[in-house]
């Protein structure tokens, strides 16, 4: 007579090691995700006449103007200058995180 309602196939233990493997991948991505948030990257606009500093966090840490392009009567391009760095900035953090995040799930796609 068959067995009914048991399972003998293995299965328990692989989703066992899946779970683990899941559960590490997790920690990892933690971690990456803090490092990542503490991490600083410099971008420059304008041939470098501005450069912000921007966290993995994507907060802006500092701003720095070389004095020459600070003219009264020109301010939107210095306007758009800081636009362009800062948008800058924030693609590179997302660029980076992105690399890392694919190095870390192996493209799986997550």
């Amino acid at each position: 007579m068959a067995k009914h309602g048991g399972y003998s196939g293995g299965m328990p233990g692989n989703m066992n090691n899946l779970m683990k493997q899941a559960q590490r991948m997790q920690r990892q991505m933690e971690e990456m995700q803090k490092a990542m948030d503490e991490k600083e990257f410099t971008v420059s606009a304008g041939g470098g006449a501005v450069e912000v500093v921007i966290t993995g966090a994507n907060e802006i840490k500092a701003v720095s103007l070389k004095p020459e392009i600070v003219d009264p009567d020109d301010v939107e391009m210095l306007q758009d200058l800081l636009v362009a760095a800062v948008n800058e900035a924030i693609r590179k953090v997302a660029s980076e995180k992105q690399s890392a995040m694919g190095s870390l799930t192996g493209g799986f796609g997550f």
